[in-house]
């Protein structure tokens, strides 16, 4: 096989074909994926209209009087983010991570679309940052509708088995401290110190010092079970909170409009911080991630977790996660249903036979509650339910893994992404990247890599029968042993 570049090596002849990501990698609908996210990168004006045959990032950008521009880099390739993002979440690696393991792994090379090992870093991870805010909910809930398609395509699982579904929530938690009273007020009064500073504002005092002993002295207080003296050092941090806040409001009207709405933000949410108890609702719980709520699942070692509810839908058979949505507001689990079976019914349109999910199988959170259409089986209608609902719900307790493997292997234990857009786009892709390694385990279940090699096997034959090719190394070697 000749190559371009003598010092190139080409990743068809340096893997395993028969490898599960190989094989998977010819098994997915790139072209499809690459056609679907295409719309969320055209170039747009400012009223937000596509400009046509404009690509700012390529040679084409045409300039006033100097005809073709070759300014700027070609933009990277769809693949390779896609790929990037399935990897990410199946592995359960981080931006940085994953780009690393990247350039070290063929075989992650090959499955995002590479023809030629590379060493250098494909992308910044910055950019993986910028790929998903461009997708939106819309595009990450096209990548997890790829994967429904590509295991009815293999024959990894039926069409009608898409029909019932396993329906549950969890909490999908932020990556912030557990919020104390008394870390929140310390934080809130060091936020502001460092306002002012990038305002140029000099207050009157700052209360470093005497902040850093409060704080020390309410973890010692706190447990030590002394809670009269903690609550006389709470009193002392929200005096010096409410200094600071008065102080820089005084400052406030002499400052640029830009800044003058910084820092306003920012004192409203010490504001807040400032003026709850511990039994007021709507709480803040983390200054720099106001959407986090407060939510109890009724865990023994974990009464409160502190993010946001995720309704998780599964497969009745099989186990594929066809469903994966945020819920802000910690609703009610029977009132998110209908709108999980509707986005598992969106999901799950452009499958063949275009099944819809016309059985729930559900946990006495969700009783209650109807679905036009859907039959809904849980615990609360034992006697009413036939011998085929009772067997059903048998399987209730199977998506309990699945949400385990969810938040051990594919990171949804720790939401990292920044904001109410973050908690929408991490499940989903967490979601994703769990039916990835489902994917990989019936590849190598059906047996597809024997099926993949025979039929590589043959096309290289004939290949080299006619001339146009020759046998890879690796090959003869197998071939002779």
């Amino acid at each position: 096989m000749t190559t371009p570049d003598f010092f190139r090596a080409r990743l068809d002849a340096m893997i395993e074909l028969r490898h599960p990501l190989a094989v998977l990698a010819t098994r997915m609908p790139w072209a499809e994926i690459e056609s679907a996210l295409a719309p969320c990168f055209a170039r747009k004006d400012r009223q937000g209209r596509p400009i046509e045959g404009l690509d700012l990032f390529g040679p084409t950008l045409q300039v006033a009087g100097a005809g073709t521009s070759p300014a700027g880099r070609p933009r990277l390739s769809i693949r390779l983010m896609v790929g990037l993002l399935y990897l990410k979440h199946a592995f359960g690696e981080s931006d940085e991570s994953v780009v690393q393991r990247w350039a070290e792994n063929p075989y992650w090379q090959f499955f995002c679309g590479g023809e030629y090992f590379e060493t250098r870093l494909p992308c910044d991870p910055s950019n993986l940052t910028r790929f998903r805010r461009a997708l939106g909910d819309a595009g990450v809930e096209e990548l997890l509708a790829k994967t429904i398609e590509a295991a009815v395509s293999m024959k990894a699982i039926a069409p009608k088995d898409l029909e019932r579904v396993i329906v549950d929530s969890t909490v999908q938690e932020k990556a912030i401290a557990f919020p104390t009273d008394s870390r929140l007020l310390d934080v809130a009064r060091r936020k502001l110190v460092l306002i002012a500073k990038r305002a140029g504002v000099v207050l009157r005092q700052t209360f470093e010092k005497e902040g850093r002993s409060l704080k020390r002295r309410a973890g010692g207080y706190a447990h030590a079970r002394r809670y009269r003296r903690l609550h006389r050092v709470l009193k002392r941090q929200r005096t010096i909170l409410g200094r600071v806040m008065r102080d820089l409001e005084r400052r406030l009207p002499a400052l640029a409009d830009g800044m003058k709405a910084i820092v306003t933000l920012w004192l409203e949410r010490a504001r807040r911080i400032h003026t709850q108890r511990p039994k007021d609702k709507n709480k803040l719980y983390a200054l720099h991630a106001p959407e986090v709520e407060c939510i109890g699942k009724g865990k023994a070692r974990q009464p409160y977790e502190f993010g946001v509810k995720v309704g998780i839908a599964t497969t009745e058979k099989g186990n594929l996660i066809v469903g994966a949505r945020a819920f802000p507001g910690n609703p009610y689990d029977g009132h998110t249903l209908a709108e999980q079976i509707e986005q598992a019914t969106i999901l799950m349109q452009d499958v063949k036979g275009a099944p819809k999910p016309h059985t729930a199988i559900v946990d006495l959170g969700y009783r209650g509650v109807e679905v036009p259409g859907v039959e809904i089986i849980h615990r609360g209608r034992i006697k009413n339910l036939s011998a085929k609902a009772r067997r059903l719900l048998k399987r209730r307790q199977a998506v309990e893994p699945v949400i385990g493997h969810l938040k051990d292997d594919c990171g949804l234990r720790r939401n990292w992404l920044k904001g109410s857009e973050g908690d929408v786009l991490h499940p989903v892709l967490c979601a994703a990247g769990y039916n990835l390694r489902w994917l990989l385990r019936a590849v190598a279940r059906l047996g597809l890599t024997a099926l993949f090699a025979l039929g590589v096997l043959v096309g290289m034959l004939g290949r080299v029968l006619s001339g146009n090719a020759a046998w890879p190394s690796g090959w003869r070697l197998q071939a002779a042993n």
